[in-house]
């Protein structure tokens, strides 16, 4: 049976429009960094994606080495897009990046016009898309001049292969030198994608009131700190969680101290309060600023992202709540 969306889907979601653009994004995105490549289930990719958009969610956030392997995440997206999605295409927001590592050679990576063009080209073929709505340059190049990377995001417009441009993983000094590149060029920066969660919080130094300043947008990824931001550690690390696995390359056991739990534990005592989950706390934390255009979600299953939607209605705060999740994150020592 072919898929039909849930004619209701707009009513349960909030949208905020990205900065001073015209574009307005759902506050729940659902990124594809895991769980969508060609060693998952394709037929739960699938169920995820139908779920997403039959719960309001436009967004779609990819990047070129999604996967494992690098670059299937978007041929998944790709072939869900051809069996469910496509007459819908006009309703989603579709966004891949390109910066880290895909192929061998010295135009494999970082930000050269050669790499960043190629390299989508390539994710157009694997998607099997004419054009992304936003292209981001994944991460700064240390030895490629900002105005040759900007200019490749500018040329990608012009080239209608993509609407938007982005930047993430850029630092605040950069990020303002971007902005003033895509000004002048014509093509003004959409928005901003970097790390922002409780337990950090380094884009309230400056980024956030730069985008803010300059007209664009920003968006959350990882708002629960690689899963710490849940009830998954709240009474130690299970033997299969991410943090005990040696193979992972962001969150350890040691990362886990009893002053992160403690944090943790209280942190719950506040979404009890609310009525929410510790994960919920955690999305509606992040968004509780409006400058944050959207957070990207992750998920392995389809009813976490329902479970993560709920937020969309409760994302403001008591000045009492906001000032105990103050002191309990100052007290990270």
């Amino acid at each position: 049976m072919s898929y039909v969306a849930n004619a209701q889907r707009y009513e349960s979601m909030n949208y905020r429009r990205s900065g001073k653009s015209g574009l307005k994004l759902p506050l729940i995105s659902l990124g594809l960094w895991h769980n969508f490549g060609d060693v998952d289930s394709l037929a739960n990719a699938r169920e995820m994606v139908r779920t997403a958009f039959d719960l309001g969610i436009t967004h779609f956030d990819l990047a070129n080495n999604y996967g494992p392997s690098a670059g299937s995440a978007e041929e998944t997206f790709g072939e869900i897009l051809a069996k469910d999605m496509r007459p819908y295409r006009d309703e989603l927001v579709i966004s891949t990046k390109a910066g880290y590592y895909m192929w061998p050679g010295p135009y494999g990576e970082w930000g050269s016009r050669k790499t960043m063009l190629a390299s989508l080209d390539q994710s157009l073929q694997r998607m099997k898309l004419d054009y992304v709505d936003i292209f981001y340059s994944h991460r700064p190049d240390p030895h490629t001049p900002l105005e040759e990377t900007m200019m490749a995001l500018d040329h990608a417009v012009r080239q209608g292969k993509a609407l938007y441009v982005a930047i993430s993983n850029y630092n605040v000094e950069d990020t303002k030198r971007a902005m003033d590149i895509l000004k002048q060029l014509g093509t003004p920066l959409l928005i901003h994608q970097t790390p922002y969660s409780m337990f950090n919080r380094q884009v309230e130094d400056g980024l956030l009131a730069q985008l803010d300043d300059g007209g664009a947008g920003f968006i959350a990824y990882s708002p629960l700190a690689q899963g710490l931001l849940t009830n998954r550690y709240l009474h130690g690390v299970p033997a299969d969680s991410r943090a005990a696995s040696e193979h992972s390359p962001f969150l350890h056991t040691k990362d886990i101290t009893e002053q992160k739990l403690a944090q943790i534990k209280q942190l719950q005592q506040i979404a009890e309060e609310r009525g929410q989950s510790l994960a919920q706390l955690a999305l509606s934390w992040v968004l509780h600023d409006e400058r944050v255009t959207s957070v990207i979600i992750g998920a392995s299953k389809a009813s976490q992202i329902a479970e993560n939607c709920q937020v969309v209605d409760q994302v403001s705060f008591t000045e009492e709540h906001l000032t105990r999740i103050e002191a309990i994150l100052s007290n990270d020592k």
